[in-house]
């Protein structure tokens, strides 16, 4: 059940400027709490700078971001990620010579006392075991736990960092590309994966495919050269001739 009456996420009059290119133009947009708000536009409508803005990793020029009324415009990535934000790439950021376990295990080391020349030792990180598993049961990837990273198809890999950001327990997740450079046959899993970690999260996802869209999101922003084109459904969206001529080339899907 997506919550109307909390916002999540808000963004109010936004300018990312570098070199004197407004990447955001006072952009407003507010995601609604345990909702799929899915960004979309062309390249180049500023898309990734606001999922940096979003999650620390950009610092606004100008305007304010809030997290549950909080105002965090200021606030560096690793605070926002103790806040309960977390992020992926749309590059994968994951190590490929450990096992998919320890990936898991290091994310939440993070979160921990834990010093890092612990992390090599799997009595130290003991510990970690059964969050880490729980994470990677939940993203169906267990039984390949002890498996390198590196040795993962490329949909799973994309699964791994699913289950890296879900166990850090997040509130809001913000997704960048998540099924980019995937085959035909990756995508269904990963809409069932996606909205079964969604469940009671908020989650902000920028994607270029729009089955993904559709079949996830219930709310969509497109945004058209750092401002806001139009939001919605995505049927009226799908359906608004600006956003026919700006992003869909004409009427394509």
């Amino acid at each position: 059940m997506v919550n109307t009456s909390e916002i999540a996420l808000e963004a109010s009059d936004v300018v990312k400027s570098f070199a004197g290119f407004n990447a955001l133009d006072g952009l407003s947009l507010n995601v609604q709490a345990q909702s799929i708000h899915a960004i979309i536009g062309p390249n180049g409508a500023g898309k990734s700078t606001l999922l940096g803005l979003l999650s620390g990793f950009v610092r606004a020029t100008a305007g304010t971001v809030r997290f549950a009324g909080v105002d965090i415009t200021n606030a560096g990535a690793a605070d926002v990620a103790r806040m309960g934000i977390v992020r992926s790439f749309q590059i994968t950021s994951i190590f490929p010579q450990m096992t998919v376990l320890e990936n898991v295990k290091v994310a939440l080391a993070v979160h921990t006392k834990l010093p890092a020349r612990m992390l090599a030792s799997r009595r130290a990180t003991a510990v970690l075991d059964d969050p880490a598993r729980a994470a990677l049961q939940t993203t169906g990837l267990d039984a390949e736990r002890d498996t390198l990273a590196s040795n993962l198809p490329y949909g799973k890999k994309r699964a791994l960092e699913l289950a890296i950001a879900i166990a850090q327990d997040p509130v809001v997740m913000l997704l960048d590309e998540p099924t980019a450079g995937m085959g035909t046959e990756d995508i269904g899993p990963t809409i069932e994966l996606i909205a079964r970690v969604a469940q009671g999260r908020t989650v902000v996802l920028v994607e270029h495919n729009l089955r993904v869209v559709e079949d996830l999101c219930h709310r969509v922003s497109v945004l058209e050269r750092g401002k806001l084109l139009t939001e919605g459904a995505y049927a009226e969206v799908r359906a608004d001739r600006r956003v026919i001529d700006a992003y869909l080339g004409g009427g394509g899907a």
